[in-house]
């Protein structure tokens, strides 16, 4: 995750370069020469805002998502999406601002072109060096299971994380060679090879299956390998980095005691009550004129309350009322939950639900103290008490607030409230609950913002 940081930061400051650098072309082909300090600082001091709100694009169209640069299409299909959009909006700014020298044309024009040039090379070429010329940090394996081979498996899916499996070191079974021969990982059998192998492959990191202290017969072992310079990764710390997700196959209470002291995070929910509370009522200020319009719609579209209510449960198991605005139909309605092409939701409802504008009211509940922005979904007590004797664990996730959206919702899967689809949901809300910040915070905003644009939701 850190080594993933360094390179997003290391993106959005050449990001940073290359629109006062666009800026600085675009006045000079424009005007024919280099401008001089008082059209530059003119220009600057609009032009200031617009570079923070065209990195917000870039940043809210996931082109500082690793992922997105394995695809070269796609990359220049987010990239001109993106620019294009960020345009348009700037142009919308200019006209907002009374008074100003600098209208939305000629200079506008010439340094969105310029921009997209640079920035498109860049990425290009910043894609290309990531997957050919950056070094890559080698990786040994030591044992196997389900967690080990979803680890490679991703890895090997995602040449953009940095990692390379090498080899594992284990005893041959089928399943084992399965993987080893269509994931091209070696296979070593004897423990006295280990230290050759390691030196064989450059290996950097070393990952055993279990706690270091659990493998008594190998401890001398890897004693001895010290001298090389390896490090020893923990497999559930080192799958959390690559994938987003606690795996719950391998937690156990110790685990929990460890890592989620939700004292240490005292200052922090403090900090985030403030920004929740602040937030609301600007949305709820904001979004208020629209109120008639979204309930002649609803009421157009199928009899019922304008605003569905439901319990839910909340931190510290506490039930609470869940409002939301009424997108289904309420005749033959069991409250069952939403399936794909679910007949039940109204023409209205569904874009009501890819746009996230069903959740406005959700706004009431974050200035009550039932939700907040960011957090895991509130389910219904019924599910909960389902869910709980089916899945380990799963009572944790309501020690914290639920939220509007979360860690989960941006993931890019659809979860349901089945059994299989909660088991996934719980490892991504196990990770937001260990590892929440106020950047992670805004980072998930930030993406859910994205998926309500390009109507995602569902």
């Amino acid at each position: 995750m850190i080594k993933a940081r360094i390179r997003q930061f290391f993106l959005l400051l050449v990001d940073g370069l290359i629109l006062i650098l666009s800026l600085y072309i675009a006045l000079t082909l424009r005007y024919i020469e280099t401008p001089g300090p008082e059209l530059w600082q003119n220009h600057l001091q609009f032009f200031g805002p617009v570079f923070v709100l065209w990195i917000l694009i870039i940043y809210i169209n996931s082109l500082y998502d690793f992922r997105k640069f394995i695809n070269q299409g796609k990359l220049i299909e987010q990239a001109t999406r993106s620019i294009l959009l960020a345009f348009l909006i700037t142009i919308i700014f200019f006209y907002l601002i009374p008074k100003s020298e600098i209208s939305p044309k000629t200079n506008l024009i010439i340094f969105s072109a310029v921009f997209y040039v640079f920035f498109l090379l860049w990425r290009l070429g910043f894609a290309l060096l990531n997957k050919k010329y950056l070094p890559t940090t080698n990786v040994a394996i030591i044992g196997y299971n389900e967690i080990i081979r979803r680890t490679i498996k991703m890895i090997k899916g995602n040449p953009q994380l940095g990692y390379d499996v090498k080899f594992i070191l284990s005893e041959k079974n089928n399943v084992l060679i399965d993987i080893a021969e269509h994931y091209e990982v070696k296979l070593v059998e004897d423990v006295n090879q280990l230290a050759r192998a390691i030196k064989q492959y450059k290996i950097n990191i070393l990952i055993p299956e279990k706690d270091i202290n659990e493998m008594k017969e190998l401890q001398k072992t890897l004693f001895n390998l010290l001298p090389t310079g390896i490090n020893y990764c923990n497999l559930t710390k080192f799958y959390e980095e690559i994938s987003g997700q606690i795996p719950l196959e391998i937690l156990n209470k110790g685990w929990f005691l460890e890592n989620l002291n939700l004292a240490n995070k005292k200052n922090f929910e403090r900090m985030k009550r403030l920004y929740d509370v602040f937030f609301a009522i600007i949305l709820l200020t904001l979004t208020l004129p629209f109120w008639p319009f979204i309930i002649l719609f609803i009421k157009m579209g199928s009899r019922g309350p304008v605003i569905f209510k439901q319990t839910r449960v909340g931190q510290n198991s506490k039930n609470f009322k869940f409002y939301k605005f009424r997108s289904m139909k309420i005749e033959n309605n069991n409250q069952s939950p939403t399936t794909k092409n679910d007949t039940r939701i109204t023409r209205f409802g569904k874009f009501m639900r890819q746009t996230r504008i069903d959740e406005i009211p959700q706004l009431i509940n974050v200035l009550k103290g039932d939700m907040s922005f960011v957090g895991p979904r509130p389910e219904r007590p019924e599910l909960i008490k389902e869910l709980i004797g089916n899945i380990p664990f799963y009572g944790v996730r309501n020690l914290i607030k639920p939220g509007i959206t979360g860690w989960d919702q941006i993931s890019g899967e659809y979860h349901s409230p089945s059994i299989a689809d909660t088991y996934k949901k719980l490892q991504y809300d196990l990770f937001y609950i260990k590892n929440r910040t106020v950047y992670l915070d805004i980072s998930i905003i930030l993406k859910t913002i994205k998926t309500a644009l390009g109507k995602e939701g569902r």
